[in-house]
């Protein structure tokens, strides 16, 4: 089980987990149930550069098609290609089936939200 209350969120429904210099991103379980079921996932290549607040990668669903946003900026060092061959994934556990590990500065991830300012985004259903 992830502890939610040490991982950071974006106002674009992807969490954070900050492990040394390395953030690891995925959706969070309000964004998958918002999408439905997960048809298709396009991440950025390994060694590719992100940045914060730009769209990054895409996520399909039976609902619709959404765009992926870089909460930080950094070089992808790592992608979850269990979940590119299994967009499903996803809906399972939102939290295991993580995207991308961006190398980055911890302090822009020290900036993003925290659980309590996450739920309150999301109107408590988060």
């Amino acid at each position: 089980m992830t502890d939610l209350a040490s991982l950071k969120y974006t106002d674009q429904h992807e969490w954070v987990a900050l492990s040394g210099d390395v953030a690891t991103v995925g959706i969070t379980d309000y964004a998958a149930d918002k999408l439905g079921d997960v048809v298709f996932v396009e991440l950025p290549a390994v060694g590719s550069t992100v940045t914060a607040g730009e769209v990054c990668g895409e996520i399909e669903s039976t609902k619709s098609v959404g765009e992926l946003y870089a909460p930080v900026t950094g070089e992808v060092v790592e992608v979850n290609d269990a979940v590119v061959d299994d967009p499903a994934s996803v809906n399972g556990d939102a939290f295991a089936a993580w995207l991308v590990k961006i190398q980055v500065d911890p302090a822009d991830v020290d900036a993003l939200l925290d659980r309590a300012a996450y739920v309150a985004l999301t109107g408590g259903d988060a």
